[in-house]
């Protein structure tokens, strides 16, 4: 157990509380504890009733059932897996910036799924965070199934047809990588490389209660002169590969 405590408190913060999140209500659910329709996003119960908890839950939230089982583990493994590469890579010692990207790729889901009626929201959440990573690390070359590879830029759609193969259905990835896009775009894209206004900047007080932990400025509200290119470490001993596809052996890494 102090092993499996170790390796807990050595994930970045912001990834450990979401993961943490993200294992704690399903099982609430899955237990009994609380009903699980309690959990799900239902549009005319967060407007005519006000149960305003219930896009944070869905946000949380996944069915563990015989059939989702496996599509549970291997999405928690993507938070853990992208989440952890982001905040300690290129949000490295910027939490507020982090919290600011999660809030808003959170929004924005959040106003697509109640258009759309969506119940669950844990995958387009996990995919929108995928594809920043994958805006990131555009160059480095990941590994499929079967011995596939290809630049991580085309990571996320990959997915997407992946998973609407095996379960006719693209709506969840779809939403998280046009959302993971936007920000991608008007924070970084926009701004930096297209020379346009810049839409997107951290707020002050996130900055209060998650202070940066290394010097320089603060956050990425003014453009650089360039812009970063974060790379990856080498997984597999070669330069710039990254083997994703060992990524579904959990508890591997």
């Amino acid at each position: 157990m102090s092993d499996i405590g170790d390796w807990f408190r050595s994930v970045p913060l912001i990834t450990r509380y979401w993961f943490a999140a993200s294992i704690a209500v399903p099982f609430i659910g899955k237990l009994g504890l609380i009903d699980f329709r309690n959990l799900m996003l239902f549009p005319e119960l967060v407007f005519s009733r006000f149960q305003l908890w219930r896009p944070v839950t869905a946000t949380l939230y996944f069915p563990i059932t015989p059939n989702t089982g496996f599509l549970y583990l291997v999405n928690l493994y993507f938070l853990y897996h992208y989440s952890t590469r982001l905040e300690t890579g290129a949000f490295d010692g910027r939490p507020a910036d982090y919290v600011f990207m999660l809030l808003f790729n959170w929004i924005c889901i959040v106003i697509t799924g109640l258009l759309m009626d969506m119940r669950l929201l844990m995958i387009p959440m996990i995919m929108s965070v995928l594809y920043v990573w994958a805006q990131f690390n555009k160059e480095t070359i990941v590994s499929f199934w079967f011995g596939t590879q290809f630049k991580a830029h085309y990571l996320p759609w990959v997915i997407l047809v992946f998973n609407f193969i095996i379960g006719g259905s693209f709506v969840n990835e779809l939403t998280g990588n046009l959302v993971g896009h936007l920000y991608f775009f008007l924070m970084f894209k926009y701004p930096l490389d297209l020379g346009g206004r810049c839409f997107l900047s951290t707020p002050e007080f996130l900055y209060r209660y998650f202070p940066n932990t290394r010097g320089g400025v603060s956050g990425f509200g003014v453009p650089p002169t360039r812009r970063p290119v974060p790379q990856e470490p080498a997984a597999g001993g070669g330069r710039g590969r990254y083997n994703w596809g060992q990524g579904f052996r959990l508890g591997g890494e």
